[in-house]
């Protein structure tokens, strides 16, 4: 089977050939990789199949201007971002917030926002043609309160979630008026397969917000992101980190997701047994090979453990391998390519 022939089995409720494998990394460990396997070049495809990796190709239209009409520094959204360094590496997080001083819904209004116009479109049937067929194809996405942490500024977002309703609230429309269209336009402009719709409800120890709040702030317009999406045959794969189980019977019943990433099973709630016996009949479950613990400081034997006792409790299930978020450069490349020959030496 092809990448994309196994995907689709997935969706359709039949047997790959093998199990389904997929890949997410920092860009300093995906460059550590390439380097230790001999893979030179930005085509990242000979990696992909050296590895046995599923990978989806990503489609998406280009911005047509560099910067923010009202600062020559920011991003469409008004942003600035900057590289913050940890240790290992660096992450670009935003430094400035362009509607941190807002006091009122007026004011959020009044900010210039981008336009769906801005973008070009045209490239999507190429990119599409490019792809061959030979992977599913992932094209538009839906993060909104991310984004308004980073045009707002991450302690005040969270505030006003309890406090300051009417400008959140505007925040939001803004942000989800955009994304509707520039996401139906993506959809137009040839097959896709999969659409990117997330939220990161849970942290390490519970939920970040509650119940209520994302009732009230996020449940509506992911809905009606889904159907948007449904509409083009294109199914959703959710992200959310950390202990968001309180949040599933909504995501599953009322949002209509597909796939369900990338499954933190340290954090309270998201045991992987759990998850099949109670969803396993609707979702198909994508990540939990730990990558707090298990990969970057485990050893070889302990990764190979963990993807035999993983696929174990998903024998019954859907369920494409990968690790549970971004591999981090901390973690050794031996661990990694652990991984996917362990994942390929188990039949399904």
């Amino acid at each position: 089977m092809t990448p994309r022939e196994r995907w689709l089995a997935l969706f359709e409720n039949r047997k790959p050939d093998r199990h389904v494998t997929d890949y997410w990394a920092t860009g300093e460990f995906h460059d550590k990789l390439k380097q230790a396997i001999g893979i030179t070049g930005t085509d990242d495809e000979p990696l992909l199949e050296k590895l046995g990796i599923d990978r989806p190709f990503y489609v998406g239209p280009p911005w047509k201007h560099t910067h923010h009409p009202d600062d020559p520094l920011a991003n469409e959204w008004g942003i600035r971002f900057a590289a913050v360094d940890y240790g290992t590496g660096s992450y670009g997080e935003a430094v400035h917030f362009p509607l941190a001083k807002c006091d009122s819904a007026a004011d959020v209004h009044a900010f210039r926002w981008p336009s769906p116009d801005d973008y070009d479109y045209s490239v999507i049937a190429a990119r599409i043609k490019k792809n061959n067929g030979y992977r599913v194809v992932r094209g538009g996405s839906y993060e909104p309160f991310l984004l308004y942490c980073w045009m707002r500024g991450m302690e005040q977002a969270f505030e006003d979630l309890l406090v300051n309703p009417e400008i959140i609230t505007a925040g939001l429309d803004h942000i989800f008026e955009f994304h509707y269209e520039l996401n139906r336009r993506i959809w137009e402009g040839g097959q896709i397969d999969l659409m990117y719709l997330a939220e990161d409800l849970g942290g390490q120890a519970g939920p970040l917000i509650s119940l209520e709040a994302y009732r009230r702030f996020l449940l509506p317009n992911q809905k009606k992101m889904a159907e948007l999406a449904r509409s083009f045959g294109i199914r959703v794969f959710y992200h959310t980190d950390g202990a968001a189980r309180m949040f599933l019977p909504d995501l599953v019943n009322e949002v209509g997701i597909n796939i369900l990433n990338p499954l933190q099973w340290r954090c309270p709630g998201m045991d992987l047994a759990g998850l099949v016996r109670d969803y396993g009949d609707r979702l198909i479950f994508h990540g939990g090979i730990d990558n707090q613990q298990t990969l970057p400081f485990g050893t070889v034997a302990d990764v190979r453990k963990e993807v035999r006792e993983v696929a174990a409790i998903m024998r019954d299930s859907r369920w494409i391998c990968a690790p549970c978020h971004n591999i981090q450069n901390v973690s050794p490349v031996a661990n990694v390519i652990a991984m996917y020959e362990t994942i390929r030496e188990i039949e399904l």
